[in-house]
């Protein structure tokens, strides 16, 4: 595709937009082509300002003013770059322009959502025009959901992939906290309720991939409760598996939160309880939204401290394999590394890739490029045990 940029960052000025742009203008290639994106360019010129204070070139790095209520400067956005990251959410309420654009100017797209009603809604509405297109449209490349998708696909490919598999994800985090545009997506995703139950589909195939019933219990081996994480992970995991014979020909996976003691899983519980009660009515919903509104972020202390782990277990057989994907601070500092690095191996990569195309999960549409990519930006993928 003979386009100016590269890259371009969509929703720069967010508190995640940021992180993504020092991210590139750290690690991303000298001769990569990239600008900024979003509706006010005097915050871009801002950012643009902090950026030169990395690389002093970037001071004339383009800007390009686009708005996700004005559907003609996304699609004239979209023709420009080769691919467009964007961090504009909640991505139910701002995305579809977004996916659209693409769609209709042949552009690859990458995201952080974790909002699953969003994700079946662009499997329903998008995936057969980007099959057709050749574009590769894929969700969820922050901590929602690539940790765990590529975690579980680095899992499967230690083992025997002719014989059933049993796996089961442990998510532990520490340090950190959340942005307002984290916490107004979590109310969004809240506020639908049912809706958002089981909502992303998996690929149709004659294999047996399904999800496992969902308990309470403690963990003797890690020495922790194990608790039912009803995030957009695990569906994101099973569309992976249904989409590639290399998770067996039976695989079933469960998600948990590792919590050490059950006062934490019980004060925790009611403290969602609440909080979704009160998310289900507008004017509650608001007063909520206004405890952290959107630009809002972890201070520099929180994103240096913060840390993931996602432990695996497998069974096989009679083979039993631990394995782990960690790293720093979850939800911005890794977010913003992990969908700059999708973003670079679309452009980067593309001879290596899987020639798979329409609405992706991360593994599906990155392969083990995605792994070899996240393994040198510093995050571990390591077998604990395997007996």
């Amino acid at each position: 595709m003979q386009r100016d940029y590269d890259i371009v960052v969509f929703g720069a000025t967010g508190f995640t937009g940021k992180l993504v742009a020092e991210y590139l203008a750290r690690s991303g290639p000298q001769t990569l082509k990239w600008a900024l994106a979003g509706r006010s360019v005097s915050k871009l010129e801002h950012v643009r300002k902090g950026l030169e204070a990395i690389r002093p070139e970037l001071g004339s790095l383009p800007i390009v003013q686009a708005s996700s209520e004005d559907a003609g400067s996304l699609v004239a956005l979209a023709r420009r770059t080769r691919v467009l990251l964007t961090t504009v959410g909640p991505y139910t309420l701002h995305g579809e322009p977004v996916l659209r654009a693409c769609t209709e100017a042949s552009t690859d797209y990458v995201d952080i959502t974790g909002e699953p009603q969003f994700v079946r809604n662009s499997i329903e509405t998008f995936d057969a025009i980007a099959r057709e297109k050749k574009v590769r449209i894929v969700h969820c490349c922050g901590f929602d959901s690539l940790p765990h998708d590529a975690g579980a696909y680095f899992t499967v490919k230690q083992l025997d992939q002719t014989k059933p598999i049993a796996l089961e994800g442990f998510v532990r985090t520490g340090g950190s906290t959340f942005s307002g545009g984290t916490w107004n997506s979590a109310l969004e995703i809240i506020s639908r309720g049912k809706k958002t139950a089981s909502a992303v589909p998996r690929v149709k195939t004659a294999r047996k991939v399904q999800g496992q019933k969902p308990r309470l219990f403690f963990d003797r081996e890690f020495r922790a409760w194990a608790c039912p994480l009803p995030t957009i992970d695990p569906q994101i995991v099973l569309r992976s598996a249904s989409a590639l014979d290399a998770y067996g020909p039976v695989f079933s996976y469960a998600h948990y939160a590792q919590i050490r003691f059950l006062a934490t899983v019980i004060g925790g519980a009611a403290g969602i309880g609440a909080i979704v009660a009160l998310a289900q009515l507008k004017p509650t919903r608001k007063l909520l939204a206004r405890m952290r509104p959107s630009g809002e972020g972890p201070t520099d202390k929180q994103l240096k401290n913060g840390w993931f782990q996602v432990t695996f277990r497998a069974r096989s057989g009679d083979r039993t394999m631990v394995t782990r994907v960690s790293g720093g601070e979850p939800g911005y500092a890794e977010t913003s590394k992990m969908i700059a690095e999708c973003a670079l191996s679309l452009v980067s990569d593309r001879e290596r890739l899987p020639a798979q195309y329409g609405v992706l999960t991360p593994v599906v549409a990155l392969g083990d490029v995605i792994v070899e990519r996240l393994k040198t930006a510093g995050m571990k993928f390591e077998v604990l045990r395997d007996s």
